[in-house]
């Protein structure tokens, strides 16, 4: 018995010893994250303190070096950078981009966002894998330049090229700076192959670049990467102050070769035969520069301790900018258990639940980080873009919105802009609310004007501004505004959107020039021409003479209205057409009901928005503004639908067109 309970005192005594050591193990184990703030970046990262001040020296001394090369041009950045420093690969490694379903092995990579861009990287050195600041600085100087100068006003070309041209920056003793260092293998391709004729070079847009083959890209960067090198360093710098006064040129839309020629005083092909001349020979060397004065930053940081739940919140919102919306909201629930409080981790759920299709959960969270987030402009931003998600259609067509919804938004959005005057995205978004409810178009046109000052690179919002000049029937305005980014967009997805709005554009301006025509024709009172055979001529006369004449102001409403009836849109097969008046238009999470009276009739036709529908008003009296609820006025009107009747959904079809029309006008079928 005795022997017995010794064994178990002990085996008792082993548990808890082993217990001890593994808290102990725990405790040694757990990471210590920091935060340090710099002039122009927030630092965050469980390796040391000295390690994440250097990282942010490095990129404060690239972004201060990168500004001298136009200091004319304003790179100020209104979407904040935060950088993530990782102590080691092994804890890096859950954080690396997946391709394919396999980790990317990289040192470091960046992240851009309409609301913040991550930075992330380890400073331990790996065999095998470049160092990472090459590419940061690459995507950091696109940032800069798209930002500043505009991505689709900035020459593919100059644009890579100086990325490329940046990539090798290199600082010694925080003075002397290595600028256009060579790239060997850059080089080397460029003496091997015939290099891309410029008049080519300059015609490739972002668009086109992305759809070209890898072998034509990678000469690509290596010939735009090699002329941004002359034009810079080579001909002793004398072409530099020439190719800002080009990029000036182009911001004003000076076509490329009026541009190249004003500014560089030659052609394209005497500057090729510069170039060839310049890769060809063996001077090809970088720049070193020395500051009088060594650029350090330390003493302008600022250095705090973070807690669990903070650094659960930042890793949880750099999954969620890395497109893994299920491991992210893992990571913000903890945070949350850690720290119910925590604004930026019930934000950041908000939003990835978003992404999930949780759709009732993330308005829930982004309603309560906005109520208790009173000074953080993104609670308050991304509970507005909540709710002007609900009831969207697939690719982007909306509805209209509850008057107390629009409201809502709109309360939330001005907060956010008061917080944050400079973040574009809250103008954006606040137009793009005065678009769909078709309210406050003015304001809209003067909102999206702000955030294009502020991001002149973000090619969404001409996208808005092209729509909400249609509603103000600024059509050439519009037609411009479109016509460019479809031509010039860098996203396949903007481009082609930017086609089917310029489609709608040039649909309206037909029917409303043959409006007009019918006006102009109904003012003159025109009678219409009519050939008769000649045995049917008397016949009429008679008939006429037997008629009560009719006077001046019935003669010319008849021809207006034949005018009208002309310019109406034709039924096509398969379709009905009606005359009715709009009484009121329902507005549910699966699209629109329009309500309309056609005698004794109701009906009821579907629609996923106003985008996909014709639209077009033939009377001046008429409101032809579209919102969801009843009509101060039922509204007289031509209606074209498909008939599809749904005894469940107590609907008739689904609407085509809609075309407003005096009241006094009668259809003839």
């Amino acid at each position: 018995m005795k022997a017995h309970q010794t064994r178990s005192l002990a085996a008792r005594a082993a548990v808890a010893a082993l217990v001890v050591l593994l808290a102990a193990q725990a405790a040694a184990a757990k990471d210590t994250w920091t935060s340090v703030r710099s002039q122009n970046f927030l630092l965050v990262g469980n390796a040391s303190e000295k390690e994440i001040r250097q990282v942010a020296t490095r990129l404060e001394q690239f972004r201060h070096v990168f500004t001298q090369l136009l200091p004319k041009v304003n790179f100020n950045t209104p979407v904040p950078t935060t950088v993530v420093v990782f102590k080691n690969d092994s804890a890096y490694k859950p954080f690396k981009p997946v391709a394919d379903g396999k980790t990317v092995e990289v040192a470091g990579y960046f992240q851009s966002g309409d609301d913040v861009n991550y930075i992330t990287l380890t400073p331990e050195r790996q065999a095998g894998v470049e160092n990472p600041f090459g590419t940061i600085y690459h995507e950091y100087t696109h940032l800069l330049v798209n930002n500043s100068l505009g991505a689709g006003e900035t020459p593919a070309w100059f644009n890579e090229g100086l990325a490329e041209y940046y990539s090798t920056f290199a600082i010694e003793d925080d003075r002397k700076v290595y600028l256009g260092r060579l790239i060997d293998y850059d080089l080397r391709l460029l003496r091997e192959q015939k290099l891309i004729p410029l008049s080519q070079l300059f015609a490739v847009t972002q668009y086109s670049l992305e759809r070209n083959k890898h072998d034509v890209r990678t000469l690509f960067y290596a010939e735009s990467w090699a002329l941004v090198h002359y034009l810079i360093l080579g001909n002793e710098g004398k072409r530099l102050p020439q190719l800002g006064e080009f990029l000036a040129l182009s911001k004003k839309g000076v076509p490329t070769d009026e541009a190249f020629r004003r500014a560089f005083q030659t052609d394209t092909a005497a500057m090729e035969k510069e170039l060839q001349k310049y890769v060809s020979a063996y001077s090809f060397q970088g720049r070193v520069a020395t500051f009088e004065k060594k650029l350090e930053f330390d003493s302008q940081m600022t250095a705090a301790p973070m807690s669990d739940a903070e650094a659960e919140a930042y890793l949880g919102d750099l999954l969620l900018h890395i497109n893994r919306p299920d491991d992210a909201a893992a990571r913000l629930q903890h945070a949350l258990e850690l720290d119910p409080a925590n604004v930026m981790a019930r934000t950041s759920l908000g939003m990835a639940q978003l992404r999930q299709k949780r759709e009732a959960e993330a308005i829930l969270n982004l309603r309560e980080a906005a109520a208790a987030g009173t000074d953080n402009y993104l609670a308050h931003y991304y509970y507005a873009y909540a709710l002007s998600r609900v009831g969207m259609a697939e690719g982007g067509l909306m509805q209209g919105y509850p008057a107390d919804r629009a409201a809502e938004m709109r309360a939330a959005l001005r907060k956010a802009i008061s917080l944050r005057p400079d973040f574009p995205e809250s103008y954006h978004l606040l137009a793009w609310v005065d678009l769909v409810t078709g309210e406050n178009i003015a304001e809209g046109v003067q909102l999206i004007g702000k955030a294009v000052a502020l991001a002149p690179g973000n090619q969404h919002y001409a996208l808005v501004l092209a729509q909400l000049y249609l509603r103000q029937d600024k059509v050439e305005e519009a037609r411009r505004t479109a016509e460019l980014l479809a031509r010039e967009g860098t996203d396949p997805s903007l481009r082609a959107t930017a086609q089917s709005v310029l489609a709608s554009i040039n649909n309206y301006d037909e029917q409303l020039k043959k409006y007009k025509a019918a006006r102009e024709a109904y003012e003159r009172g025109e009678p219409k021409l009519v050939v008769r055979e000649e045995g049917e001529q008397k016949k009429d006369s008679e008939e006429e003479n037997a008629k009560p004449r009719k006077s001046d102001d019935e003669l010319a409403a008849e021809a207006m209205a034949e005018a009208i009836g002309d310019a109406l849109r034709k039924p096509q097969d398969g379709e009905t057409r009606v005359q009715a008046a709009l009484a009121r238009i329902e507005c549910g999470p699966k699209g629109l009901v329009f309500v309309l009276k056609a005698g004794d009739r109701t009906l009821r036709l579907t629609a996923a928005g106003f985008g996909g529908l014709h639209l077009v008003n033939f009377n001046r009296e008429a409101d032809s503004q579209l919102t969801c609820g009843a009509r101060k006025t039922e509204t007289p009107s031509v209606v074209t639908y498909r008939p599809a009747p749904d005894a469940r959904a107590k609907t008739d079809g689904a609407l085509v067109a809609l075309e407003f029309v005096p009241a006094n006008f009668q259809l003839k079928q």
